[in-house]
């Protein structure tokens, strides 16, 4: 058994070491885990997400049961849209925290698109929204 401190194990991932895999929430978007998951017992989770090149969104409103939510893009572009507020386009180097449970949708993406989300706990529930 790893050591623990407080409640979390030492951890590090390389990008050479990981794998991207399509199973994940989005079928247009590929996932490598980044070890957070096991390393904090599912408190947390984090992974690189980017666009499997030619498929689209289908722009789904949904919303998620969770208590913290941090995308980071670094590569590409992708266009949010949330309840009371316009569609939002990030690009590299930008970042939104997404309030649990607000309601939104990912409206579009580059093929070339990676980023970087940071959610609490690292397993959580996706639920369909009406648009707003």
């Amino acid at each position: 058994m790893p050591k623990l401190w407080k409640n979390q194990a030492f951890t590090i991932a390389h990008a050479d070491d990981g794998k991207f895999e399509g199973a994940g929430l989005r079928p247009f978007f590929e996932y490598r885990q980044l070890g957070i998951t096991e390393a904090t017992g599912g408190a947390y989770g984090a992974h690189v997400i980017r666009a499997v090149p030619g498929m689209e969104s289908p722009a789904a409103w949904h919303s998620h049961t969770l208590d913290f939510q941090m995308v980071y893009v670094t590569k590409g572009w992708v266009v949010f849209e949330y309840e009371d507020s316009r569609e939002h386009l990030l690009r590299e180097g930008s970042c939104v925290l997404q309030p649990p449970g607000i309601k939104h949708r990912e409206v579009r993406h580059s093929d070339d698109m990676e980023l970087i989300e940071i959610t609490s706990p690292a397993e959580f529930e996706t639920h369909e929204e009406d648009a707003p």
